[in-house]
């Protein structure tokens, strides 16, 4: 179980936002916290401290008025920390290498595979020549539909038909490096982890997967590494001491330690 930092990039700011609050049009989202400092600020710190394996997201659409603004943050961010930070939002296979020569590890993509509520493999199998299985993460963020958790897409706006299921998960295993997976549900509210989808998730002994969402204790931490044996990494975001909130990003290190031997 690792701390996988986030830097949410919205209107050209670094932002931590209630996620299912987002909207394309007039690029509106519900904000818990708007950054006085750039994107580099943040991956310098998880620099300095060694923390790789992040996140930079890009949370306006390619057409958005603010793309430009907000790729220019992202790549402020990977040039930063060159090789410690994956990259991800509005990722397809004819700009992911433009991501990974800034100094992206890893390209995150969910939109471009998930289409009209389907998987398209065709382009996970075009995404895995022009990127390589080892420098792709597979977001398969979710949503709670009755008892079941199903795949989510364009900024967690359109539902998909697809179920999450350790099948599901192996399927798609064959052609990424890890899975980044948020609660929508509760992402950005500070209300606590989404414990049955942690449960199912900490089932799933394949590649590497990393939560987000509603983490807003050392207890939150704590329990979503007991529910998921140690097999998920965690990402934190608005109840961040460095985004406003109270806890401390290098507590929760030491408290993800605690769980890295588990297995």
């Amino acid at each position: 179980m690792e701390f996988r930092p986030c830097i949410d990039v919205h209107n050209g700011k670094v932002k931590q936002i209630v996620g299912s609050s987002l909207q394309d049009q007039g690029d509106q989202a519900a904000e818990n916290f708007v950054a006085t400092q750039d994107a580099d600020y943040y991956a310098r710190l998880y620099r300095e401290a060694n923390v790789r394996g992040g996140h930079v997201i890009l949370l306006n659409a390619v057409g958005s008025e603010y793309y430009e603004a907000t790729k220019a943050q992202a790549k402020k961010a990977l040039s930063a920390w060159p090789g410690g930070l994956q990259v991800g939002g509005g990722i397809r296979s004819d700009n992911a290498k433009e991501f990974l020569d800034a100094g992206a590890s890893h390209v995150i993509v969910t939109s471009y595979v998930f289409q009209d509520g389907v998987i398209r493999y065709d382009r996970l199998e075009e995404l895995k020549k022009v990127v390589g299985k080892q420098r792709l993460v597979l977001d398969v963020s979710c949503r709670r539909v009755g008892d079941e958790y199903f795949v989510v897409t364009d900024r967690w706006q359109k539902l998909t038909k697809e179920k999450i299921s350790t099948e599901l998960l192996d399927r798609l295993s064959a052609y990424c490096d890890e899975f980044l997976i948020h609660a929508v549900d509760v992402e950005g509210k500070n209300g606590g982890i989404e414990q049955e989808l942690v449960k199912m998730l900490g089932q799933y002994e394949g590649i590497p997967m990393t939560y987000a969402g509603g983490v807003h204790s050392y207890e939150d931490v704590r329990l979503l590494g007991e529910l998921a044996k140690g097999r998920l990494n965690v990402t934190v975001g608005s109840a961040l001491d460095l985004f406003g909130g109270k806890l401390s990003w290098k507590k929760i290190l030491k408290e993800c330690k605690k769980f890295a031997d588990i297995n």
